[in-house]
Order: C-alpha cells, then structure tokens, then sequence
C-alpha cells in the first residue's frame, strides 16, 4: 500500500541473532543476505503511524466503542459501555473482524452450526524486562541483533527501541524447575539471573523492580474455520489465526490477510460471497502453516541456537545458498523475505531439513564443511 518507507523511519534495521552463551561467548548468525533484516517495531508506535497515515486519506476511527456483539446476517455491531448496559447497534454493509485473540465478532460466529475452533495456551509464560539507553543515547548492545539467551526450554530475548533502549522478554515454563513458580523472592530471582544470564548483570540495572511489578503473561494459539459468514462478515488477523511470536510473523500473517483479501476484491468486484469464500481457502493453509512454524522455532530459538551441529548446519546452507542461490533458499528467507506462501515455505523447509540431516551424518562433516564433495552431495540429494 505504500507505506513502507513510512514505516521502515520508525523501526530498527535487525540483519542477524546474537546468540548469548552461558559460558560469556556470543555467536552472530546472519538472517539472510546482504541487506536483508528485518525490523525491530514498537507496535504501538506502528499503530499510531498508519492510524495518522489512514486518517489523511479520509478513514474514521472511534475509539472507546467496546463491542459486545453482532448480528451477522445483517451486518450490525452491537456498542455500548458495559456488557450489561444499554447498547447502540451500528448496522454497516461489511463488518471485518480485526479484534484479536479473543474476537467478539469469531465468539459470534462460534455459536454458528458447523464452525470449528481451538484453543491451546503454551505451558510457557512471558515477562517483559527493561534496558535502558546509555547516558548519550546510545544502545548498550548491538542494536542491529535480535538478542538471545537460549538455555534450553527457557530464554531471554532482546529488541532494540528507538530510544536506545532494549525490550527484553524472558519466556520460560509457569511451572517446574526453572520457571516462574521459582522466582517467587528478589534473592531468588538475582541467583537465577546470575547463574543463567550473567552477561544481564550491568545492562539490566531493574531487574527486580522489573520483574515484580511486570505481569506474566500467557501465549495463546487458535484456529478456527470459516473465517466468513455468508457475505457480510469476515474475520482476519488474530481473529481468525492468533499464534505465538517466535517468528515474528504474526503481524505480517494478518497484513497478508489483507492483501489477498483485496486481491479477490479485485478479481472478483461485488461478488462477496465469491471474495469471502476464496479469501479464507487461500488463506487458512497458510495461517496453519506460520502457526506450526511458530511453535517450531521457539524449540529453535531456546535450544538449537546453543547447539554445535545446529550451527554448523546453518553454516552449511548459508555457504551453499551463497553459492547456488537458484537451488537452496533458507526456509527463514522464504518465510520472511519472500512472498511465498508459508504452506509451500513450511513443505520446502521440511525437504531441506531432511536432506541436511543425512549432510550432517557425512564423516569429518565438521572439517570439509564447505567442501566441493559436500557442494555435490546437496546438489544430488536435491535431484533424487
């Protein structure tokens, strides 16, 4: 739509992981090529931005209007203050259900005959922890790295604001031997910290402020099925798809809505019945699809990051992929830098994996790594 250099003037540049070892040692792993990164974005300030952005080009916005319901058939959002107060009903010729995870417009189409829906929260929690900026303003860590402490089913994560400061996430089990229901005291938290994340010590001077006073959140998934209601309803983004962050898709999964949803407008005009029904066919598979990828990677991110064959593999398909950009793109660049759809992303993936696994089995794999002999094994693996 055009608002990328709007947008990219408000974010932060982020070409690589930077991987924090328990040992002190850190480890860069690129995301792409040169010049590909993805953006570091305070969601709120994104908000504001295309709210500004649309606003000039003619578009209403009413805020403090809590909807309670609606009526399907006819398209009418029931508003008012309370659940149980008196409500307005605003009737509008298409209503598009962007309200989150906990969609009033999908608790609607739930009560519909043959609607399916799931629900699942991670067994994970989230707490949000603070870095401030240096006294000049400047980052205290290389803002251009997603930050990660991976230490197995646990891990802290780092963005980089515009400010200088970091907003850092630490994920971890609500429940069990390193987890939440252990750090129920200050001295307990400072241990915890100083054992798994030493290098925090002198970035995070709040911690136990932070930790004490920041909730601890919940990650929920759902899916759902249709996403439409005759031709009056649809719902899009985390109405109809919400999944967890470890992919930092979830935002772009709900734009994509959009631009299929206006590439069937497009085609078919003012045949909604027609819009809605290729809208969610084209859509739901990939939705599933980021969903898996989603969970896949905080494995990924928590675990393999720390581990030595893990890294040698993303070696490998880097050096190959540099050198064969027409026969290997990496599932994290087919999935963020490319419109390929993330079904067809996650089943290329899912190949690649298997051929680097017999790669990986290869003798002295760690010594010829970057071997023609290794260049012709992929290449024939590739073939078959």
């Amino acid at each position: 739509i055009g608002l990328d250099d709007e947008i990219r003037k408000i974010g932060i540049a982020v070409d690589k992981r930077g991987i924090h070892m328990q040992d002190g040692s850190f480890v860069t792993q690129n995301y792409g090529k040169e010049g590909e990164a993805i953006f570091s974005l305070s969601r709120g300030i994104l908000n504001r931005k295309m709210i500004d952005l649309a606003e000039n080009v003619g578009v209403q916005f009413y805020f403090e209007h809590k909807i309670w319901d609606v009526t399907l058939a006819d398209a009418t959002l029931h508003i008012g203050e309370t659940e149980r107060g008196e409500w307005q009903e605003l009737k509008y010729d298409k209503v598009f259900g962007a309200d989150g995870a906990f969609s009033r417009v999908r608790h609607r189409m739930q009560r519909q005959s043959m609607f399916d829906y799931a629900q699942e929260f991670m067994k994970i929690g989230y707490k949000e922890l603070h870095i401030p900026a240096n006294a000049d303003g400047t980052h205290k860590m290389d803002k251009n790295s997603l930050h990660i402490w991976p230490r197995g089913n646990f891990m802290l994560m780092g963005l980089s604001n515009l400010d200088g400061s970091f907003t850092c996430t630490l994920f971890m089990p609500f429940v069990g031997e390193n987890s939440f229901e252990k750090l129920k005291t200050e001295q307990e938290l400072v241990v915890f910290f100083e054992h798994f994340f030493p290098d925090t010590k002198t970035v995070i001077p709040d911690l136990v402020v932070d930790f004490f006073k920041n909730p601890t959140s919940n990650l929920v998934m759902t899916k759902c099925y249709p996403w439409t209601f005759e031709n009056t309803v649809a719902l899009i983004g985390d109405s109809a798809h919400a999944i967890v962050p470890f992919y930092g898709q979830g935002m772009n999964a709900g734009f994509e809505d959009i631009t299929v949803l206006n590439e069937m407008i497009l085609k078919y005009g003012d045949d909604w019945k027609t819009i809605f029904s290729e809208y969610e066919k084209s859509r739901k598979p990939n939705a599933d699809a980021i969903a898996e990828l989603a969970e896949r990677n905080f494995i990924e991110m928590s675990t393999k990051t720390a581990d030595k064959n893990f890294l040698l593999q993303k070696k490998i398909e880097k050096h190959f992929s540099d050198k064969y950009p027409d026969k290997w793109t990496p599932l994290y660049s087919r999935v963020t830098f490319s419109l390929q759809p993330y079904a067809e992303a996650l089943a290329l993936g899912d190949f690649q994996d298997d051929i680097m696994k017999k790669v990986l089995e290869i003798e002295n794999i760690e010594q010829i790594w970057d071997s023609e002999f290794v260049e012709n094994k992929i290449i024939a693996l590739l073939d078959s």
